[in-house]
């Protein structure tokens, strides 16, 4: 099994860059990345200073996928996401648009936790179920080279924490070889990522990679045991939202048979949403695949 250390970090999502390893449909890889704050915070007192390391979220990849072509998609199945140093970290920093209402004084609060036996020690008395996830996976658009803030149609930042193991995320290939890069592993993370900081740490992946050819996507998806979901990043997250659930209404017509009206008016009472960074916009729009085999077969 072929293994990709973090080094060199990248923070974007860039198809200048040539593949630093190439697999085939199939192949499973183990992928190792630094957190998203860069290593700067390793023990209590350490500081993320933007003044030496400016950018966040650092990136391993490209990982090239022999014959991915565009309009093909790749199926990303993470079976393990491990600990690399046995410790996450976060901070607080700036409240950003919670100062409205909490004011502009929040302390830096560097917070240096272990990680055993399966739970996040984030105090002698509180502990947290370790449930990692990958904040950032996507591939290299064929325009522009997204940083590792955003999330689009490439996937991104997107937060979400689906994105973790025994479930597989479709993403668009735009290039050809693909171009993968993930990162940005988190210990555990709630929904809308609050102070804009998971519980970060550096770790690795172990993942599966598929080439499905043909298959075009206009946004990422992801499949679990039990849920489909559709993923859309953007603001004002009212529209993230729509758009998201149209994607799943028609991922649900394209690949279950379901005519979208009705799909629409399953959904309505059914679906659920998962939300990453609140202040990117992300959303994913989901069902349970429990009613994906129930199809009508013509509106009411």
């Amino acid at each position: 099994m072929q293994r990709l250390t973090a080094q060199p970090l990248s923070y974007e999502f860039s198809r200048y860059r040539e593949p630093r390893v190439r697999i085939r449909s199939g192949e499973t890889i183990v992928v190792e990345s630094e957190d998203a704050l860069s290593g700067q915070l390793r023990k209590p007192g350490d500081r993320r200073d933007r003044t030496t390391v400016p950018y966040s979220n650092p990136l391993t990849g490209p990982i090239g996928i022999e014959e991915a072509e565009p309009g093909d998609s790749l199926a990303v199945t993470i079976h393990e996401i491990k600990p690399s140093i046995g410790q996450c970290a976060t901070y607080t920093g700036n409240p950003k648009q919670l100062c409205e209402w909490l004011g502009s004084d929040c302390p830096h609060q560097a917070h240096i936790m272990p990680i055993r036996d399966g739970v996040i020690h984030f105090s002698d008395e509180i502990t947290i179920p370790y449930a990692p996830m990958l904040g950032c996976i996507g591939t290299a658009p064929d325009w522009g080279s997204p940083t590792t803030l955003p999330a689009g149609p490439h996937g991104g930042n997107m937060d979400i924490i689906e994105v973790c193991p025994g479930n597989t995320i479709y993403l668009p290939v735009f290039m050809p070889g693909g171009y993968l890069y993930l990162g940005d592993a988190h210990a555990a993370m709630g929904h809308g990522e609050l102070s804009a900081t998971g519980l970060e740490m550096p770790a690795e992946s172990t993942i599966t990679v598929k080439l499905v050819k043909g298959k075009k996507l206009l946004s990422p998806r992801i499949e679990s045991p039990t849920e489909i979901m559709a993923v859309v990043s953007g603001s004002p997250m009212e529209r993230s939202a729509a758009e998201a659930f149209a994607r799943l209404i028609l991922w649900m017509e394209e690949d279950y048979g379901w005519n979208r009206w009705q799909a629409y008016d399953l959904l309505t009472h059914v679906a659920r949403l998962s939300v990453g960074y609140y202040g990117i916009g992300t959303i994913a729009a989901k069902v349970e695949k429990r009613y994906l085999t129930k199809s009508p077969q013509t509106p009411g």
